[in-house]
């Protein structure tokens, strides 16, 4: 079980996705944009941020360059999903660690297994 915060502005993708992740267990918090996102995590870091990318006031990529810069020594894994597919857009999520990259449409039960593949490897790798 893992402390999962979803990141979109589309309700019904952040619907579908607490949906899939809390019956496997985890605990989700939701926020529709970065700026509100930033909010809910200054209250205490989950053990894996999701997000969109293409979001309004503070889209995905300035939201995972904040939590970079604010929580640095201390940033979880974090899953940036956009139907962008240009190079430019892949570029930057492989620049920073612990982010990865996935391409809409994804499928719910795909990003239910990457959350259990990476909170599974940061406990491993903890203790």
């Amino acid at each position: 079980m893992a402390q999962v915060m979803l990141v979109d502005d589309q309700p019904h993708v952040l619907r579908v996705l607490r949906f899939t992740l809390e019956r496997e267990g985890h605990v989700v918090s939701s926020a529709f944009d970065g700026m509100e996102a930033l909010e809910v995590l200054e209250r205490g870091l989950p053990d894996i941020v999701v997000t969109d990318v293409m979001m309004p006031r503070m889209t995905g990529r300035e939201l995972v360059e904040a939590i970079h810069a604010r929580f640095s020594g201390r940033v979880p894994p974090i899953l940036v999903m956009t139907s962008l597919t240009d190079r430019g857009e892949r570029e930057w999520v492989k620049r920073l660690p612990g982010v990865e990259f996935l391409e809409k449409p994804v499928s719910p039960r795909h990003v239910a297994a990457r959350v259990a593949q990476l909170c599974n490897g940061k406990a491993r790798s903890h203790g």
